[in-house]
């Protein structure tokens, strides 16, 4: 059943994107859109008559010299689908395909493309009935657009290739006779409409910003709980903080762990800290009058990623809705060849993004260290252990695969968007690596929720080693009561894997 509308060809929200990678929502057009659509494909006929038009009866790339006679234009589409769909590596999930189809076909919606109204009612189609192209995710420079992967997103247009439906890997073929589809008849620009622009790239990025925002919730949340369990000073969370150095993500990270302390019995409110009487010299007070970094500057930390994600949605909901084609066509003012394709604008973002990830993993590895080290926390066992230290082991291995994951995001934070290769016959001699940027950007937003997992588990732990778990606030109790359906409390050991893999994914909802 259909539980969503979204409109094509005037506007997509990250939104659209969250309902697209999550339900089979029924497709409409936007009617100013339609007419410039058939429009547009009217103006690709006409002037392809007289004049030279790019990829309509040109070669393409370097080729673009050799010219196409009528009686070869219909074949040049088909050839360039077919010889595009040479990605390699394994497939994208099939919620990262969606995503680009649907950027793709907004694209297509908005009229400037001189695409078939046969082919964007057809994509419409696949979306609605959830048959997923199999796209491979290595083939993009990002520069001619995403040519490789959205060509296997034509070839099943064309009826070829492979989908994913009902669960599973089947032939175009075979899924369209048992949905009584027929595949799409290409003519004009239509073969260059499906692969040219950047929506590849687009729509691994919007999904990108939405999971790194689930990441963001998720790290203020733990943060509160890490507050919570050393029963830390609220100084650095008072509103001078953000007042005195106002940036907008310090402020909302900073306002938000107010919320969720607000009604804590443990935290300490702001107080002032009386000198020992009768020390000439120094002495040692029982407790530090302010925490590690990892606690009293995670404002300041998460604020900048916060804005760093924050910054990038704005961009890539740009780009969602704009025009990557080359040429782009306006009737009657004519075709106007130029270079929307090029993504360095999702690849300077992704890269700025995974960055950013990078360092919220940082901070979450040494959260997790803090709660693991008696030396640091000064109240928990070893490990936060929950059985008998020295027999048991518990969540002691568990760092081990957070601070190696950590380590791998490291490598993987170093810019894409400055790795330009000259490809193409020197045709495409400054690339953007946008997809390969917004890529490797999923990898590390997936380890970073790993990362996250561990720390949450540690975080339910925690609480039970030091029997505060029903002392905590309402929504930090309501998360523990959650996270302790999913993942035991450990005393003896077990293998936990799979409770740790489902773990991650909760946090990922």
């Amino acid at each position: 059943m259909h539980t969503k509308h979204i409109t094509v060809g005037k506007e997509l929200t990250l939104q659209d994107i969250t309902s697209i990678i999550s339900t089979a929502p029924k497709i409409a057009f936007d009617p100013d859109g339609k007419k410039r659509s058939l429009a547009s494909k009217k103006h690709v006929f006409d002037i392809s008559k007289d004049s030279v038009v790019y990829g309509v009866n040109t070669g393409f790339g370097p080729m673009a010299y050799t010219f196409i006679g009528p009686e070869k234009q219909t074949e040049l589409q088909y050839n360039l689908i077919r010889s595009h769909a040479c990605g390699m590596g394994a497939p994208l999930p099939a919620e990262t395909v969606r995503a680009i189809m649907l950027v793709r076909l907004h694209t297509l919606a908005k009229g400037y493309s001189g695409a078939s109204d046969e082919v964007l009612t057809l994509l419409a189609t696949l979306l609605e009935k959830n048959i997923t192209p199999v796209v491979p995710e290595h083939g993009s420079v990002g520069a001619s657009g995403d040519l490789v992967q959205l060509a296997h997103v034509a070839l099943v247009v064309i009826g070829e290739g492979e989908v994913f439906f009902e669960g599973t890997r089947q032939k175009t073929t075979d899924v369209f006779t048992a949905c009584d589809l027929s595949p799409a008849t290409l003519s004009g620009r239509d073969g260059l409409a499906l692969i040219n622009g950047t929506a590849a790239m687009t729509g691994i990025a919007a999904v990108n910003i939405l999971k790194a925002h689930t990441l963001m919730e998720n790290a203020i949340l733990h943060t509160a709980f890490l507050y919570e369990i050393i029963g830390a000073h609220t100084e650095c969370i008072d509103d001078i903080i953000f007042e005195v150095r106002p940036h907008p993500g310090q402020k909302y990270v900073t306002q938000k762990l107010q919320e969720l302390v607000s009604t804590s019995t443990r935290v300490q409110k702001r107080t002032t800290y009386t000198a020992p009487d009768k020390v000439e010299t120094t002495t040692e007070l029982q407790r530090t009058p302010q925490e590690i970094y990892s606690l009293r500057c995670a404002p300041q930390i998460l604020g900048p990623i916060y804005d760093t994600i924050s910054n990038a949605e704005q961009v890539i909901v740009t780009e969602l809705n704009s025009v990557t084609d080359n040429p782009i066509i306006k009737p009657p003012d004519g075709t106007f060849h130029n270079g929307n394709f090029h993504g360095d604008y999702v690849s300077l973002e992704m890269d700025k993004c995974r960055i950013a990830t990078t360092k919220l993993s940082l901070l979450l590895e040494r959260q997790l260290n803090f709660l693991l080290n008696p030396k640091q926390n000064g109240i928990l066992p070893p490990f936060s252990n929950g059985g008998i230290v020295g027999l048991n082991l518990g969540l002691q291995a568990a760092q081990f695969v957070a601070t190696s994951t950590a380590a791998e995001n490291q490598t993987l934070a170093t810019p894409m968007s400055t790795h330009t290769i000259s490809t193409n016959n020197d045709n495409q001699d400054i690339v953007s690596m946008g997809t390969n940027s917004a890529l490797l950007t999923s990898t590390v937003i997936a380890n970073t929720f790993q990362i996250q997992s561990i720390l949450c588990a540690t975080i339910a732990q925690s609480l039970e080693v030091l029997g505060i778990q029903n002392q905590m606030p309402k929504q930090l109790h309501q998360h523990y009561v959650q996270v302790r359906e999913i993942f035991p409390f450990i005393s003896d050991d077990i293998v936990f894997s799979a409770k740790m893999e489902s773990l991650c994914e909760y946090l990922k909802l």
